[in-house]
Formats: structure tokens, sequence, C-alpha cells
């Protein structure tokens, strides 16, 4: 194992994830469907080129499962974006992270998984941090709230449907699926809001594909070097890069509740992540 490589690598990963939400953050002038749309055609420029180049087919084996993997990764790219523009980014970040606790449910029903005992308590700690935020935070707005728990919930279900494919698809393939659907459903939601961009907002929305790729291929290159216990914890980094660049960036304020709130719903996560890989 290479945990030196392992941990340099998550660093990049999610500091790349936290340029992507401050690259978002700073276009608040253009709506989410558009970002959506740019999001995808930066991704996709590299995804196609490594699936061409290595001869992999773009289709895909689990066709449908593909499809319905897009339809709720889009859902739930949107409303994160969406929710980004009312809420302070290391919250919006910390909130979006509830995903594996509304993974975890749905996996009882549809892959009859069962949840610990240990888990339920870990859960709890979570949504206690989430009430903390929520009760203690006065600049928490509550449309942005909700747009960033059903974010959660669909993101919840992308990792119960990737679950589902499984090995049958390679991961690139998976990725472009969930790329071209957005950069189709962007597309077309966004034509009725559409703003010219500048030409520093164009570089602006195309840099969010680069981001998003490069953070999602060394997450993976860690994964494959180091044990999932050593790297996944690491994964929240992204919060802490997210809250300083809102702070120094955008002057965004966390009172010291709302700090005590991402740490619990933090910590939550990733004792259950240490705990079932366990």
């Amino acid at each position: 194992m290479d945990v030196k490589n392992a941990i340099k690598f998550m660093l990049i990963s999610t500091f790349a994830f936290a340029c992507m939400n401050a690259t978002v953050k700073h276009l608040i002038d253009i709506n989410a469907y558009q970002i959506v749309f740019f999001r995808s055609i930066g991704t996709l420029v590299f995804t196609f080129t490594f699936l061409i180049k290595n001869n992999i087919s773009i289709l895909g084996n689990r066709r449908k499962l593909l499809v319905i993997r897009g339809v709720v990764g889009v859902t739930s790219m949107t409303l994160f974006f969406m929710s980004i523009k009312y809420l302070s980014m290391g919250t919006a970040v910390s909130l979006r992270y509830l995903a594996p606790v509304f993974a975890a449910v749905f996996a009882i029903f549809f892959l009859k998984e069962k949840i610990k005992p240990w888990q339920w308590a870990f859960f709890l700690m979570a949504f206690i941090g989430v009430l903390i935020i929520k009760g203690f935070d006065s600049q928490l707005n509550s449309y942005g709230l909700i747009l960033i728990l059903t974010s959660a919930v669909f993101s919840g279900l992308v990792y119960i449907t990737i679950s589902k494919i499984g090995k049958s698809d390679h991961p690139v393939v998976v990725v472009n699926y969930f790329m071209v659907i957005a950069a189709v459903v962007g597309g077309v939601l966004s034509i009725k809001y559409w703003i010219t961009p500048t030409f520093l907002q164009l570089l602006l929305l195309l840099s969010l594909g680069v981001y998003g790729y490069f953070g999602q291929v060394y997450m993976t290159k860690a994964f494959q070097i180091a044990s999932t216990n050593q790297v996944a914890p690491l994964k929240y980094l992204e919060v802490l890069f997210t809250v300083l660049f809102g702070v120094f960036l955008f002057a965004e304020v966390y009172t010291f509740l709302s700090i005590i709130g991402i740490v619990l719903i933090i910590c939550g996560l990733t004792l259950n992540a240490l705990y079932k890989r366990n």
C-alpha cells in the first residue's frame, strides 16, 4: 500500500472539488441548468477521449441502470448547484454528504442490506448536526436547506444504482452516461434562462468540467493504492477547503454552533465509513 501517495491524491481530489464549488458560487448570475450543461461538456471531452482511446464501448452493458444513474445524478447535481446560491458553501457541502445515510436506508429496501445499531448511532450524530445548523444558524435559508437535502436524497439513490451496476461496466462508461444525460438535460432546461457568458464566465464554466474530472480521477487513484479505511475519511477535507474558500473569497460567516453542526455531520459519517469497512 502506498499511503503517502494516496493522501497526496486525496488532497488533490478534494481541493479540485472545492475549487469547483467555489467557481459555482462565483457564477451566481448564471442559472444552475446552464452550469450543469457546461460542467458536463467539460468532462465529456475527457471521458469520450478515454473511451475511444481504450476502445471501450460507449453504450455499456447495463443500459437501463446507466440511464437511471444519469437521471438521479443530474437531479442531485442540479439541486446542489441551486443550493449553493442560497447557502454558505461549507454548509451546503456538509449537508450533501448526508447522502450515505439516505443510501443506507435505501439499501434496506433495494439491496436487502441491514444497518447495524452502531450505524444508527452514527447517523443520529449526523442528523443532530443538521438540527444544530438549522436551529442555530440564523442565516440558513430554508429553501436552500430543502434543495440540498433533496440533493442528498438523490445522491443516495446514485450509490444504490452504482451498486446495482457493479462491475458490469467500466467506471468511465458510468461517468460518461451521467455527463451525456446532464449535458442534454442542462442544455434543454437552460434555453429559457440562457445568459450569454462573458469571456471570463465562459472560462470559469468550462473549468468546472476540468475540476470535476480530475477530482474524480485522483479520488479513484487514491482508493486503488490504499485501503478504504485510510482513504475514505479524507474525502471530508473537501468541506474544510470549501469553508476556507467561503471565508476568504466570499466573506462567508460561520457561527460557532454551525461549525459544531458541520463537525458532528462529518464525524458521524466518518465513523460510519470506518465501522462499515471494518
